[in-house]
């Protein structure tokens, strides 16, 4: 049986005291948001505390709120960790709000939840948020000598840099990207009186009538 939601609030309120900060209830879901220098005290609480037991690090994701709701104006980079309880078969999330937008950074919880491993290098690569304290941060998804970070809000779609083989020096090469942005889908364009005599034509981008 899933832990009722108020049994849950009142054990983490209990067990976390003033380093609780906001809790949200979402879909039927908690989060709990903490300050980032509480994280890691924080999260060895939520494991070892009888009463929450969160024991497995079941993901943790970044997020770059930029541009967010046409209205943010909070702290641009987050970190979010979803936590399951086997014993009392209950689910959370943790929030984390990096505190510089220019130099996005929590610490790492790999000594509380080992799981956290690549889930911390997936976030620094994708969003370029650093864990300090991680022993092995570097890119797991994306290629050594990639340029950025991709899931930023304002990463340009065709990217920075682009690589290919070179034949004359016969090694792999970087260079400045060179794919121009164009329309790839076809346009379906409804011709007057469509609708009784059930034509539709497809015009193809740059295609005249």
């Amino acid at each position: 049986m899933t832990a009722p939601l108020d049994t849950l609030q009142a054990a983490l309120s209990a067990a976390l005291g003033e380093r609780l900060g906001k809790a949200l209830v979402d879909r039927g879901q908690l989060t709990i948001e903490v300050a980032p220098e509480d994280l890691v005290a924080v999260a060895g609480t939520l494991r070892d505390d009888a009463a929450l037991a969160f024991t497995e690090l079941l993901d943790l994701i970044g997020v770059d709120y930029r541009g967010y709701a046409n209205t943010w104006e909070g702290p641009r980079y987050a970190v979010v960790y979803n936590l399951l309880s086997i014993k009392h078969n209950a689910r959370a999330r943790i929030r984390v709000f990096c505190a510089n937008d220019d130099f996005p950074a929590v610490d790492t919880v790999l000594g509380v939840w080992p799981s956290a491993n690549w889930y911390e290098r997936e976030a620094f690569d994708l969003y370029g948020i650093v864990f300090k304290g991680h022993p092995d941060l570097r890119r797991i998804l994306t290629d050594y000598g990639f340029v950025g970070h991709p899931f930023r809000k304002d990463f340009p779609i065709s990217g920075y840099v682009e690589m290919r083989y070179d034949p004359e020096q016969k090694r792999v090469i970087y260079q400045p990207v060179t794919i121009e942005p164009r329309e790839i889908v076809p346009r379906v364009i409804r011709e007057d009186g469509y609708a009784e005599s059930g034509v539709v034509a497809e015009r193809r981008p740059g295609e005249k009538t």
